[in-house]
């Protein structure tokens, strides 16, 4: 590899199972609104320049062919060396979310990524919807209950023939990722949720942590801009005050308040400054103060999955949908 192009060790955290370790900061490629596809390509070749080595996609997100282009190209020009220096994570949809669909589902991502395995395969809402209508809102009418047992259990089947080297949840309140170890043999290697000073889920977290699960978490710094978004995070005075007493940006703070609480952290800039900016959080530690001022800042969830409810079921409300975790 051309070390001048490695700026940042990317550090590692240890994940559950036996499975390979997860690049700490990940790159994630959902863009709302969307952005054309050479936006998406580009931006992940720079932030393999850069040092990113977890690249976060999903069905859902129309940016999986992108990222697989961007990967063939940064190994070309020698950013990176092979594609197994990668930590590639993509995500189920609800309409694929049925037994009999999901390994077809993960072959069409690979398809899409021009890649023989992923390496963290998810659930990514705990609902399905009617089979082969990919759409996004999904029509009330269309969303059904989750066969969990069976779901999980086609899951297990694309971790047995090694198209994806781990499998887990997203968006799984301690109550559906109970259910999902329950019926499971092999359990969910990570729990992919909204995590950010400002929606600490320290409930889930611990859950999470006494039974194996790697939390994940996105919206690291508040997804300003999307639909569901909140300027708490980058407008938290406590962070403002931390970051200006210690010469960093609100987002390095909020990352590394992420870091420092042993979870994998999702963040997505396509600026290139701000890329390498959000990488600079692993030579520095958060005081015990700033990290109590942390801890008080009030809390309440952003991603609050309206549009995974429905007045027909299987969740009428987002209370149903989180088993009260709001």
């Amino acid at each position: 590899m051309n070390q001048e192009h490695q700026q940042t060790p990317m550090r590692a955290i240890p994940m559950p199972s036996g499975c390979r370790s997860i690049p700490a900061l990940g790159f994630g490629t959902a863009a709302d609104p969307p952005v054309e596809p050479e936006i998406v390509r580009s931006a992940v070749v720079e932030a393999i320049e850069v040092g990113y080595r977890h690249f976060d996609t999903a069905a859902l997100y129309n940016s999986e062919e992108a990222l697989g282009e961007a990967i063939i190209e940064a190994i070309n020009g020698g950013f990176v060396e092979s594609r197994e220096q990668l930590f590639i994570t993509s995500k189920l949809w609800c309409s694929d979310a049925h037994p009999q669909h999901v390994l077809p589902a993960l072959n069409k991502t690979l398809r899409n990524l021009q890649m023989d395995y992923i390496d963290l395969y998810l659930i990514h809402w705990p609902v399905s919807s009617k089979p082969g209508i990919h759409e996004y809102p999904i029509k009330k009418e269309d969303f059904l209950p989750m066969d969990i047992k069976s779901v999980w259990a086609a899951m297990e089947e694309c971790y047995t023939l090694g198209l994806t080297k781990s499998i887990g949840v997203s968006n799984f309140s301690c109550k559906k990722l109970a259910d999902v170890l329950a019926a499971a043999k092999i359990p969910p290697a990570v729990n992919q949720v909204e995590v950010n000073p400002c929606w600490q889920q320290q409930k889930l977290r611990e859950f999470c942590k006494r039974n194996g699960v790697l939390v994940v978490g996105y919206s690291s710094l508040g997804s300003i801009g999307t639909f569901y978004g909140t300027n708490r995070v980058m407008e938290s005075e406590v962070l403002k005050e931390i970051a200006k007493a210690r010469g960093k940006t609100v987002a390095q703070v909020a990352l590394r308040w992420g870091y420092e609480q042993g979870i994998g952290v999702v963040v997505k800039s396509y600026n290139k400054e701000r890329m390498k900016q959000n990488l600079e959080i692993f030579d520095w530690s958060l005081s015990d103060d700033e990290c109590r001022k942390i801890s008080e800042i009030p809390q309440s969830r952003a991603c609050l999955g309206k549009d995974y409810t429905s007045p027909y079921g299987p969740y009428k409300t987002t209370e149903e949908l989180w088993d009260e975790e709001l």
